[in-house]
């Protein structure tokens, strides 16, 4: 993988519409473009010396949560699970988690932003021609929220939140909302996921995978790998190969990549 860092500024350009062909698109997780560890900050403000462990805790039944919830048939969405998760965490944990400090948690997930290095990357990404959506767990408003902290709202097609197909992700019909919704043969889109798991499901479904690892993760062991993976948004730019993008005009050709030559 190549080593992470911010994307110089590219020129603006308009975003394609439906209609372009070839058509190519790009489907994101949440976190490989918005930034979840204010969380963390907050969750060590309210419980001092205690908030790693909570986060932890936390995390670990979100995902625990919404897997169950799918594999049941018993959805309820993103923000509920989160919710629902957060207090067996505390309870599991013997924190006293009173209605304030809970309602603080959950209100900063509607307060996160966008990665430093997320503005750059996309602007290279529209420039040269890609179409963009979130495929995500979160709720529609969850995202909404970070997008519009960040002043990226223009970047971005409407929401394939899980909410629509209510299952979460690695559901198979999590993953083919990207197919109905962009229009496009399998090929013709890349997945860009945060976990190994999301990058791991993504890529059994048949999409084109990048991790992007901001973390250090380790790798799955699930028998599937992505088929990129990087620390930043630049890592993932470079990833894609001239082929793998639509026909761009003269003007934005080279300015998403920094040059015209493959990678």
């Amino acid at each position: 993988p190549r080593g992470a860092g911010a994307l110089a500024p590219t020129p603006a350009a308009s975003a394609p519409t439906k209609s372009g062909a070839p058509g190519h698109a790009i489907a994101f997780d949440a976190f490989p473009i918005i930034d979840p560890r204010p969380i963390g900050v907050k969750a060590e403000r309210l419980f001092p010396g205690l908030g790693a462990a909570l986060m932890n805790a936390w995390r670990t039944r979100q995902f625990e949560y919404a897997w169950l919830r799918t594999l049941s048939g018993t959805y309820v969405d993103f923000w509920q699970t989160t919710n629902d998760a957060l207090v067996f965490a505390a309870r599991s944990l013997g924190l006293p988690l009173e209605t304030g400090a809970q309602a603080q948690l959950m209100q900063t997930y509607l307060e996160l932003k966008a990665w430093d290095d997320v503005r750059p990357g996309l602007e290279a990404l529209r420039a040269a021609g890609f179409r963009l959506a979130f495929l995500s767990n979160f709720t529609a408003p969850m995202l909404d929220s970070a997008l519009q902290n960040s002043g990226l709202k223009a970047f971005f097609e409407p929401h394939l939140s899980t909410d629509r197909v209510r299952a979460f992700k690695p559901a198979p019909r999590a993953y083919e909302m990207a197919l109905k919704a962009f229009g496009l043969p399998r090929e013709h889109i890349l997945f860009c996921a945060a976990a190994g798991w999301d990058a791991a499901g993504a890529r059994a479904f048949g999409y084109r995978t990048f991790w992007l690892n901001r973390t250090n993760q380790p790798r799955e062991g699930l028998g599937v790998q992505a088929d990129g993976e990087g620390k930043g948004m630049k890592d993932l730019v470079e990833f894609i190969h001239p082929t793998d993008r639509p026909a761009a005009s003269p003007a934005s050709s080279t300015g998403a990549y920094g040059d015209s030559s493959p990678r």
